[in-house]
């Protein structure tokens, strides 16, 4: 793996999912600080209104219109997390390639470019070797995201199930693992790989400030290359 800057060996990239519209605060949040990240929406569900109930109390899931998908998330990637949402290891071979190659032109058409990248959707096992290899064979994405952690800054061979380093709500995991990025020099690429929803940040009052806290500590640095999902892995 090479950086789009070449000359830096260290990369932070975000991954956030749903395309909801507490993204727009995320988006002004990243920009404040020079970051980058993707954003992972499903075509078939914008404009859709929804409530989740979450750790004891509602929280709105409202989702972006498709007319205001390009300029909110100019400057950012846009990605596929297919049509509707579903457990893709439960769909067949037909249907895979239906929720993601749809989804995939219909983000085309509204971001203005190809959308190439994705990310699984669904908790839990979300993906499996069938269905990496069906995307990989059969659509026009280039890489796809798994929600499991690796805690780590290694690069990874296996693009189609790309594992991120931290959960963004593990707030404590994440800023020891920060500080250890910002502070150990490297000799290799290394890449920490932050995923979540925006949604999430509205489950207490202080997850907004404590995300805030990790920005503040891993950008504006000489060493590191700040990038979209694509701009790091491709």
């Amino acid at each position: 793996m090479q950086f789009k800057e070449q000359s830096k060996k260290k990369a932070v990239t975000f991954s956030y999912d749903d395309g909801v519209t507490q993204d727009i605060g995320l988006i002004s949040l990243l920009n404040k600080y020079g970051l980058k990240c993707t954003f992972n929406l499903n075509s078939g569900l914008l404009g859709g209104r929804g409530v989740l109930h979450r750790e004891g109390k509602p929280v709105s899931h409202y989702k972006i219109h498709k007319e205001d998908v390009r300029h909110i998330y100019e400057g950012h990637e846009i990605a596929v997390h297919t049509l509707t949402h579903p457990n893709l290891t439960a769909l067949d071979d037909l249907e895979i390639i239906r929720q993601v190659e749809e989804d995939r032109l219909n983000l085309s058409e509204l971001a203005g470019y190809e959308v190439t990248g994705m990310a699984y959707p669904c908790g839990g096992v979300n993906n499996d070797e069938r269905v990496a290899h069906i995307i990989k064979e059969n659509t026009g994405v280039k890489y796809s995201r798994t929600i499991k952690s690796t805690e780590s800054f290694a690069v990874q061979d296996n693009l189609y199930r790309f594992d991120p380093t931290v959960f963004h709500l593990n707030f404590d995991k994440m800023m020891e693992l920060g500080r250890r990025f910002v502070e150990t020099p490297a000799d290799k690429p290394q890449l920490f790989y932050i995923w979540g929803h925006s949604y999430e940040l509205d489950f207490e009052s202080d997850y907004r400030t404590r995300l805030e806290e990790f920005f503040k500590l891993i950008s504006n640095r000489d060493d590191i290359f700040y990038g979209t999902n694509k701009e790091v892995l491709l």
